[in-house]
């Protein structure tokens, strides 16, 4: 399938087999936030979350880096604004961050060159994410006196409070390695490698049924944070898979197994 184009300024948006890849499209910039960014970001993950043809949306940049942050000129802009605007670009942010997690289609970040601040904090936003060998991340933002506050709650799921208390405090930038050790990303490739690793896991995503992705994300959000031992824990994931099973995702899929047919979301 020839990729398509979306309108808009700051994003590019490419249909391919059923896999939507949101560019991030400000290369000279290191594709860092501004406000036209922090406005069509959601919107565009919106759109692309209702349309059942997509099954998977890869996050990525364009030129040299995936992301790196906010742009410069624009927190110059909003340290000179009083706290109310400063309140209105935060909530920007936060809700990027949230539709992007709460998107009920699997998201993955194509990570290579910087992720750093709300960088970092779109690669944890994302249920999966693979970066390339020479990438390089951190939560730079105590550097310039400032605090990951938006992205916090997203990178503390990631990487769990110690690494976190470590990232934060000292702003220190670490390497892929460090990224997959901590629990940031989950593989390293070679950069020449990266689109090709990126294929087969669009792949893999795509021969799942997409209601029970979306299930499955809704059940981990729910999750969060229960005690596993907790009898509530219990009933809310009998009642759970109960539904799934009384779907006709589930009968249509199971009937796909016994007749040794691929089910009809991955025909």
């Amino acid at each position: 399938m020839q990729a398509a184009m979306a309108d808009y300024q700051f994003l590019q948006l490419e249909y391919r087999a059923g896999c939507a890849t949101v560019w991030l499209n400000r290369p000279e910039r290191h594709n860092a936030f501004n406000e036209g960014l922090l406005a069509e970001l959601p919107h565009c993950l919106a759109l692309l979350s209702q349309q059942a043809s997509v099954r998977a949306i890869v996050l990525a940049g364009r030129g040299r880096s995936f992301c790196a942050g906010a742009d410069l000129e624009w927190m110059q802009r909003q340290a000179r604004a009083d706290y109310d605007a400063n309140l209105e670009d935060a909530r920007r942010l936060a809700w990027m961050l949230r539709t992007l997690a709460q998107s009920p289609k699997p998201t993955i970040a194509r990570v290579h060159g910087v992720a750093l601040g709300g960088g970092m904090g779109l690669v944890a936003a994302c249920d999966i994410a693979i970066a390339s060998s020479e990438a390089s991340f951190g939560t730079t933002e105590v550097r310039l006196g400032l605090t990951p506050s938006t992205i916090a709650p997203y990178v503390l799921a990631a990487i769990g409070e110690r690494a976190a208390r470590r990232y934060f405090l000292s702003g220190e930038r670490f390497d892929a390695n460090e990224a997959l050790r901590v629990g940031l990303i989950h593989e390293v490739v070679a950069a020449d490698e990266l689109d090709g690793r990126l294929g087969g896991l669009v792949d893999a995503l795509r021969s799942a049924g997409p209601e029970a992705q979306a299930h499955c994300k809704r059940l981990l959000a729910a999750l969060r944070g229960h005690d596993a031992l907790d009898p509530q824990v219990a009933e809310q994931t009998a009642r759970s898979i109960a539904e799934v099973r009384a779907g006709e995702e589930a009968r249509e899929g199971i009937a796909a197994f016994f007749a040794k047919r691929k089910p009809s979301w991955s025909a």
